[in-house]
């Protein structure tokens, strides 16, 4: 095992999904902390309370974008173990925790769903894109961001068991999932009372 191509793959993620999109687009353009503006996320939706739809839809674009490139980086320029998924994995849950966790921002961050979505993209195009439509649907339909990505990131273990079969990336899938749904349990509690914030 090539410890230096882990460590890299690693380490190339973990900074990658710490660049907090969210914050350095509402800092420049207003000069707020977005951490101290609603939900206190730096994630797209809270930037959507601060600057609107397009800056929404930016920051979605360049959180996956992201999260795609650390992965892709992992496939296509390191060569350890990528037949089991070993790399392309490492860097996808690096993403997340950077994403959420993020170095630049004293280890807060966003709830890492646009990156998530972004990384598995990287692993299965088709997967990806499946699951960005269940998200954009389920939350136009219901009006919550929360509910959309909820079920979309739970539904994507299965989609990827189903159209890819790569045990590594059903595996990442599922910790993915349950990490970013951990991530949303305040959400989860503010829908049960009622109090949980509409896109529109």
């Amino acid at each position: 095992m090539n410890i230096t191509e882990i460590l890299v793959a690693i380490l190339f993620a973990y900074i990658v999904g710490s660049i907090p999109t969210g914050y350095i687009i509402v800092k420049l353009a207003t000069g707020q902390d977005i951490r101290k503006i609603g939900s206190g996320s730096t994630g797209a939706t809270n930037v959507k309370r601060v600057m609107g739809k397009k800056w929404f839809i930016i920051t979605l674009l360049l959180d996956a974008l992201k999260g795609a490139i650390p992965v892709l980086f992992a496939i296509e320029y390191l060569s350890a173990y990528y037949q089991i998924g070993l790399l392309p994995v490492l860097a996808a849950v690096f993403v997340l925790i950077g994403h959420s966790r993020s170095v630049f921002l004293h280890f807060t961050g966003g709830k890492s769903v646009a990156s998530g979505v972004g990384t598995i993209l990287a692993l299965n195009f088709t997967v990806g894109l499946i699951i960005a439509a269940i998200w954009a649907v389920i939350t136009y339909m219901t009006r919550y961001v929360s509910v959309g990505s909820i079920i979309a990131l739970a539904i994507s273990p299965i989609l990827m068991y189903f159209m890819d079969g790569h045990p590594a990336y059903v595996f990442y899938c599922l910790i993915g999932a349950i990490y970013i749904i951990w991530l949303h349990r305040a959400n989860i509690q503010r829908l049960k009372n009622g109090e949980e914030n509409k896109v529109r």
